[in-house]
C-alpha cells in the first residue's frame, strides 16, 4: 500500500555524505511505491542567523542535490518550505494546545540553551519542534523518515495531533517515524562518537558531497582509526566501523564483506580503497549536478510549491473550520 511520507532539510551548511546515505539515498526508494512530499526547510533555517545571500544561494543548492541524488520530481512533490504559507498558519494553531512542558524538555533545546545563556536563544529554537509538527501533520503524513535524534520531535507531533483530534474531532493523521536503516547513521570522521555534520566546527568531520578529490584524499586520510592494525567490522572498532559503512554503501556491499577484502592488510590499505571510492562517486555525483541549471530547478520547485500548496490550502481549511475561524 502507498503512504504519504515526509521529510525535509536545511538549507544551510554543506551537505556531506551523513545526510546522502543515512537520508536522501533512502528518499530515492521510497519515492517510487509511496505518495512522497520532500521540503526544504528554509524556515526551520532561520532560526539561527542567516545571510539572506547565503540562504537563497543555499537553498537553490539542496534543491540541485536533491535531483542529482536521484529525487525525481515526477515522483514526488519537491518544495520551499517558505513558500507554502500554510506551515507557518498550521505551527500558530498547534502553538495554542502546545504546552510549555512539552517543549522544555526537547534535548535539542536542552542542548543548544545550555551552550549559552538561556535568555539569549531565540524563540524559534525553542518552538522549532511546533513547526516541524506543523510540516508533518499539514500533509496528513503516515510515515517520516528520520534519524534517532529527531524521534522526539515526531512524538510531539504525534501528541499534538491526538491532542487537537481530542478537541476538535478527527482531524490529523497520527504519523509514525520511520528510523533510517540500520548503518546508516554515519559519524565524523574526526569522532567516532558524534554523527556526521555540517555544522561541525571542523571540515575533517565530514566529506561534502561537493568536495574535490584533493580535499577527500586529505580528509579520509586524517580520519580516526583505533587501536590495532587488525580491518575488522566491530563495535570494539567504532571509527573503523564507521568507515566501512561508508565504504559499504558507497560500493553496494555488505560491510562484513568490505572487511573481509581487507583480511591481512593494514588501515592505510583501506584508506587508500576508501578515498578511491568516494572520488569515484563524489565524481559521478557532481557531473549530475553540474547539468543541472538554475532555470530548471526554479521551475521544479515553483511546481511543487503548487502541488504542495493545494494539500496545505485544503487541510488547512479543515482546521479553520475546526477551531471556529470566519472563512
Amino acid at each position: 500500500m502507498r503512504k504519504r511520507i515526509f521529510s525535509g532539510i536545511q538549507p544551510s551548511g554543506n551537505l556531506h555524505l551523513g545526510n546522502y546515505l543515512g537520508a536522501i539515498k533512502q528518499w530515492e526508494e521510497l519515492q517510487k511505491n509511496n505518495e512522497a512530499i520532500f521540503c526544504i526547510v528554509d524556515l526551520h533555517a532561520i532560526t539561527v542567523p542567516q545571510d539572506p545571500v547565503e540562504l537563497r544561494k543555499k537553498t537553490l543548492e539542496v534543491a540541485k542535490i536533491y535531483l542529482a541524488a536521484g529525487i525525481n520530481p515526477d515522483q514526488c512533490i519537491l518544495f520551499v518550505q517558505s513558500q507554502v504559507q500554510e506551515h507557518t498558519e498550521l505551527a500558530w494553531v498547534l502553538n495554542t494546545i502546545t504546552r510549555l512542558g512539552d517543549l522544555e524538555k526537547m534535548t535539542q533545546f536542552k542542548d543548544k540553551s545550555a551552550k549559552s545563556k538561556k535568555e539569549t536563544v531565540s524563540a524559534g529554537i525553542f518552538d522549532y519542534p511546533v513547526l516541524m509538527a506543523a510540516d508533518i501533520l499539514l500533509y496528513d503524513t503516515v510515515v517520516v523518515p528520520v534519524g534517532q535524534d529527531q524521534m522526539q520531535h515526531i512524538e510531539l507531533a504525534r501528541t499534538l495531533a491526538r491532542r487537537f483530534n481530542e478537541r476538535f474531532g478527527e482531524t490529523f493523521i497520527v504519523p509514525t517515524g520511520k528510523l533510517s536503516q540500520e548503518g546508516a547513521l554515519i559519524m565524523g570522521l574526526d569522532d567516532s562518537t558524534k554523527k556526521m555534520s555540517k555544522s561541525a566546527p571542523s571540515e575533517y568531520n565530514y566529506i561534502a558531497l561537493t568536495d574535490d578529490a584533493d580535499t577527500v584524499n586529505r580528509k579520509i586520510k586524517k580520519a580516526v582509526t583505533d587501536s590495532g592494525s587488525e580491518i575488522a567490522y566491530t563495535n570494539d572498532k567504532p571509527a573503523l566501523k564507521n568507515l566501512i559503512n561508508i565504504c559499504a554503501f558507497l560500493s553496494d556491499k555488505k560491510p562484513e564483506v568490505v572487511a573481509a577484502d581487507y583480511n591481512g592488510k593494514n588501515y592505510s590499505d583501506f584508506k587508500n580503497d576508501l578515498a578511491e571510492v568516494t572520488v569515484n562517486f563524489l565524481a559521478l555525483f557532481q557531473e549530475r549536478l553540474k547539468n543541472i541549471s538554475d532555470a530548471e530547478t526554479l521551475s521544479i520547485l515553483k511546481s511543487g510549491a503548487e502541488k504542495a500548496g493545494v494539500l496545505a490550502e485544503q487541510k488547512m481549511l479543515e482546521v479553520k473550520k475546526k477551531v471556529g475561524f470566519l472563512l
